[in-house]
């Protein structure tokens, strides 16, 4: 059965690889299983044949025969279920690496999309510049945590996994930032993330898919 994933025809991101199918592009090329992607415009994805997979109307979506998912982190945990490659053989190890995708997803991710939003959409507000400081206040304290338990290891605990998968996607947003450098040991891991063949795969995908759209 052939996976379909659905991915922005003009991704926001400008092809740096933010998009959440980035992650589902990512875990997919982990297990070195086959996708299809079925690209949509911002029209298409209010439309109710996309809203019957996903109803708020966002990208991505997965679709296997006749299972269809929205949220890249369900999805992200679904192949690490189906596939070998992403979880630990052992029980424990499993649970843990999932915990990891959920602390992604709920724990730090929040934040940092937080800050991101205020950056956007609230810089003309008159009280944008006292608020700031206070979300990356909240950045760095996630951070400081997440920094501590990295210690000089690797990855999370082990092995890669999908666990550092997620949380390595929400670290791109913050790639670049003085948040992300007060950090070095979590740069390192985010480039360890980066330097990955699978990771090199999905990224060089999602990126042709930006230069297509915007040489037209």
């Amino acid at each position: 059965m052939t996976i379909t994933i659905t991915a922005f025809e003009r991704s926001p991101d400008r092809g740096r690889g933010l998009a959440r199918d980035m992650r589902v592009r990512w875990a997919l090329e982990e297990v070195g299983e086959p996708y299809e992607v079925r690209l949509l415009s911002f029209q298409a994805m209010k439309t109710p044949a996309h809203l019957a997979l996903q109803p708020f109307g966002q990208i991505p979506t997965y679709e296997e025969g006749d299972l269809a998912l929205f949220e890249s982190g369900a999805i992200v945990l679904h192949i690490a279920e189906r596939y070998p490659g992403l979880l630990p053989s052992d029980a424990n190890g499993r649970a843990r690496a999932i915990a990891w995708i959920f602390a992604a997803v709920a724990t730090l991710e929040p934040v940092v999309i937080e800050r991101e939003m205020a950056r956007i959409f609230e810089r003309g507000e008159s009280w944008h510049d006292a608020r700031l400081p206070l979300l990356e206040k909240r950045i760095r304290t996630r951070l400081s945590e997440l920094s501590a338990h990295l210690g000089d290891a690797d990855w999370l605990d082990g092995a890669f996994s999908a666990g550092d998968l997620e949380i390595i996607s929400v670290l791109l947003r913050l790639k670049g930032s003085e948040l992300l450098a007060e950090h070095p040991n979590l740069s390192a891991y985010l480039a360890r993330g980066e330097a990955r063949p699978a990771y090199q795969r999905a990224f060089a995908a999602q990126l042709a898919v930006f230069k297509a759209a915007s040489a037209e």
